[in-house]
């Protein structure tokens, strides 16, 4: 029998990322756990609304969300731990700009970076809608057609409510290949 838990939030885990913006003329760095899928080329970056980095991404209408790996967690999770209005953290990864000034954290394996389309607010919080204006990934995280091997990638991810860091795990199928099978 199923127990009501309360209103859990059910879905973690979730890839850890950092959200890279510029605030003030500087790259200023959040980890962030609340992120979704909203479509092929939308996502949501969910922040508190007291973040320092919520200011940037306001006044540019841009953002990168840079996949943590195992290699920069320590990094990752430094970027976490306070806040901008009180750390310069700008220094914390070495990064490149794209052309509209976007910061991009070069150690990151996978960086997308994205324009704001719109602000959803709830109660404490700010949904930044995101569309994707570009991807980019390291050669070594890409196969043979392109694309992001999630295999040689294993991007951090992050579970709650118990604040725990996980590596991906073992394949165990394919999608869309169970239901093919013809049961009896």
């Amino acid at each position: 029998m199923k127990k009501n838990i309360g209103n859990a939030l059910a879905l973690y885990p979730t890839p850890l990322v950092v959200v890279g913006a510029m605030v003030d003329g500087k790259p200023n760095w959040l980890l962030v756990g609340h992120l979704g899928i909203i479509g092929h080329d939308h996502v949501m970056v969910s922040l508190a609304s007291a973040h320092y980095t919520n200011q940037g991404i306001k006044a540019n209408k841009k953002l990168s969300i840079n996949i943590v790996d195992e290699a920069m967690l320590a990094k990752a999770d430094r970027s976490g731990c306070v806040s901008g209005s009180k750390e310069d953290k700008s220094t914390l990864f070495d990064y490149i700009t794209d052309d509209a000034g976007v910061p991009m954290i070069v150690q990151a394996p996978v960086t997308m970076v994205c324009s704001v389309e719109d602000i959803y607010e709830t109660k404490g919080f700010e949904s930044f809608i995101c569309t994707i204006d570009a991807t980019y990934a390291e050669e070594s995280v890409l196969n043979e057609a392109g694309r992001i091997d999630y295999h040689t990638l294993k991007p951090v991810l992050f579970e709650m409510p118990t604040y725990e860091y996980l590596l991906t795990g073992d394949v165990i199928g394919k999608c869309m290949s169970y239901g093919k099978e013809k049961k009896d």
